[in-house]
């Protein structure tokens, strides 16, 4: 599971870690927390849903929007799903560019799609003055 964070004033987002997704949520959770404690304050937590190219929730959304809610229930910090279609391919994109491959990547291929992740929503934030996704409240709603 990739980490990236933003400055203060949410210009710019980079890589943070990269978290091995345990057998227990909550083992998982604290692990992410311990390590973005390291950078200081969080004011929101944007998690990348996976959805499948028509739009549709799969198991690993089911999944993601679970971690979305016990984060949320920990940090009482706002949590926002945000759709990760095809996050993982801009990063293997840029990866390539830069001439690595994806075997030389692996360890940090999470970190660029949680960077794209961050990068579209602080673009949207940027552009509109709201916040994009949608809360885990308005997710259940929409789509549970």
């Amino acid at each position: 599971m990739g980490l990236a964070v933003s400055d203060f004033h949410a210009i710019l987002a980079s890589p943070l870690a990269t978290v091995n997704r345990g057998d227990n949520l909550v083992d998982t959770i604290s692990q992410v927390l311990d390590t973005a404690a390291k950078e200081g304050e969080y004011l929101e937590i944007y998690v990348g849903v996976p959805v499948n190219l028509k739009g549709e929730v799969t198991l690993s959304t089911s999944d993601a929007v679970e971690f979305a809610v016990e984060l949320e229930r920990l940090t009482q910090v706002p949590v926002l799903l945000v759709d990760e279609r095809l996050t993982t391919v801009v990063a293997n994109n840029q990866l390539r560019q830069i001439g690595k491959t994806q075997k030389q990547a692996r360890g940090t291929i999470d970190q660029m799609a949680a960077v794209a992740i961050l990068e579209f929503a602080l673009s949207v934030e940027g552009a509109t003055g709201s916040r994009p996704g949608l809360s885990v409240r308005d997710w259940r709603l929409k789509y549970e």
